[in-house]
């Protein structure tokens, strides 16, 4: 069995603040049905080192770190046969706030040495430097939080492969040069080849520039980081690594997003028998308070922030709502690094309209994962009018429960949604708009909606949408065939 460290700060149920925590749950679990053994490497937060007591977790190593005490736990990811090590490093990781922010929507003033500190802790384990009996073939870094594990990792001949997956490039790891000073890698490092950027340490070029292969989270996004549009300024080395680049479309965990069978619905269906929809449909305006009518029901599921096309929602809510549509629309988890201030000025303006639109608009601010999935079951159509998108996984579940999905054809909403007006009726599953705009969001939902008029195109893409395999089987392969080919190539190298 292939060994993988999966290294990440955040995983499903533990911790989360978007889809990098389903990724995490998700993937390894995949990859270990196809005979991988796949290890998980996550931050000792609190909800963490709750579970490694109620668990009865194994303690396994006590490292001194950089002068920092740090203890190893060994325990399972629950719900699965995925082991699961938690860094207890007190000091850094047991606060109260979200694994970014504190409880007011800051940054913690020292996350630069917080997650240096889980990336040198990963090294050690990589490296067979920790005491553990367990050493990995590959490491997997996801996001800037473990990008300095590859850095690490270059300077030693006998080192695993290396992964680095971008899962949203926007979040980079910025901090002041002088940050550098104090993590013990070699004065070269700070270098515009490497660490420098743009006279700021960037944490995630560490995992740009050193690792062995870049994945992003969908084939679309791949190419359109390598542009200036969405490169973030970093287009020019992701153009450079352009044949070390691949984009591998996330899954979805069929077994919990599954409209047969899933325990928060009030009433189930399948393709085959849709009936149930219509039955969470009328339940679901019954529990948000709005009219029972038989207007199209719209959703939106995801924090309220500019970069989801929020501000572009407020433009053409008033003409939908006045048109008899309805919307339901609920936060998307934790605050992770995106502006809280700009959250709230939408929050607000969302509950202004709300409140002159009774029975039509219901907005629910606090996540909560029942409810969303109740939404996403009871609603006629999803709004992802995302400005940009590297994978998204709201329109993937939204497809798998027959509720068709409006997006911006950009990353990988245009890898999932495909136009009923633009392809054959055997694929499409929604609808999308390439202008960035308000105007081109309302044309293309009232394009929907004159499609939604007719029931039997309307249950064609209900079928179309619900038939789609979303799940991790493919993607796992592919992550497999690039795990197996660096490891080949790596060999090569060392008899060379």
């Amino acid at each position: 069995m292939t060994r993988v460290l999966f290294v990440t700060s955040e995983v499903h149920p533990l911790v989360r603040t978007g889809g990098l925590a389903d990724v995490s749950a998700s993937l390894p679990e995949a990859l270990g049905h196809i005979g991988y053994d796949v290890n998980i490497l996550l931050p000792g937060y609190p909800a963490a080192m709750e579970l490694t007591r109620e668990a009865g977790a194994l303690h396994k190593a006590r490292l001194w770190v950089d002068s920092y005490d740090v203890n190893l736990w060994q325990t399972r990811l629950p719900g699965t046969a995925v082991t699961l090590w938690i860094v207890d490093c007190a000091q850094l990781f047991k606060r109260s706030g979200n694994p970014y922010q504190n409880t007011v929507g800051q940054p913690w003033k020292d996350n630069a040495r917080r997650f240096q500190l889980f990336a040198k802790v990963g090294a050690k384990i990589a490296l067979g430097k920790a005491g553990l009996s367990w050493t990995p073939e590959v490491v997997h870094c996801n996001d800037w939080q473990s990008a300095l594990l590859p850095v690490y990792l270059e300077f030693s001949f006998e080192r695993p492969s290396t992964v680095f997956t971008v899962h949203n490039l926007a979040n980079q790891g910025l901090f002041p040069p002088d940050t550098f000073q104090n993590f013990g890698l070699p004065e070269k490092s700070w270098s515009y080849d490497l660490l420098d950027f743009k006279g700021q340490l960037a944490f995630i070029k560490g995992g740009l520039v050193s690792s062995d292969r870049i994945t992003t989270v969908s084939p679309g996004y791949a190419e359109e980081i390598q542009t200036p549009e969405f490169g973030c300024g970093l287009e020019d080395l992701l153009y450079q690594r352009r044949h070390e680049l691949t984009g591998i479309l996330n899954g979805i965990d069929s077994r919990t997003w599954d409209p047969e069978n899933d325990a928060h619905l009030p009433h189930h269906y399948g393709p085959e028998d849709i009936k149930g929809k219509r039955l969470c449909r009328f339940q679901l305006r019954q529990e948000l308070g709005l009219e029972q009518t038989d207007a199209a029901l719209f959703c939106f599921v995801g924090r309220m922030v500019k970069r989801k096309g929020v501000d572009w929602l407020l433009d053409v809510l008033p003409a939908l709502l006045k048109r008899g549509c309805q919307l339901a629309m609920i936060g998307g988890g934790t605050a992770s690094q995106e502006s809280s201030s700009e959250e709230r000025k939408f929050e607000f303006a969302m509950d202004q309209l709300a409140r002159a639109w009774p029975g039509q608009l219901s907005v629910t601010t606090a996540y909560d994962e029942a409810l969303v999935h109740r939404i996403i079951a009871g609603s006629d159509m999803l709004l992802m009018p995302s400005r940009f998108e590297p994978c998204g996984l709201n329109q993937l579940y939204g497809l798998r429960y027959g509720t068709i999905p409006i997006v911006h054809r950009v990353g990988g909403l245009r890898d999932t949604v495909f136009d009923a007006s633009s392809n054959s009726g055997e694929i499409a599953n929604g609808f999308s708009f390439d202008i960035p705009d308000a105007s081109a969001l309302l044309t293309t939902i009232e394009r929907a909606m004159k499609y939604y008029e007719s029931r039997r195109t309307w249950r064609r893409l209900q079928e179309n949408a619900m038939t789609g395999d979303y799940s991790w089987n493919l993607s796992a392969r592919l992550y497999s065939d690039l795990y197996q080919n660096i490891l080949a190539e790596r060999q090569h190298a060392i008899w060379d």
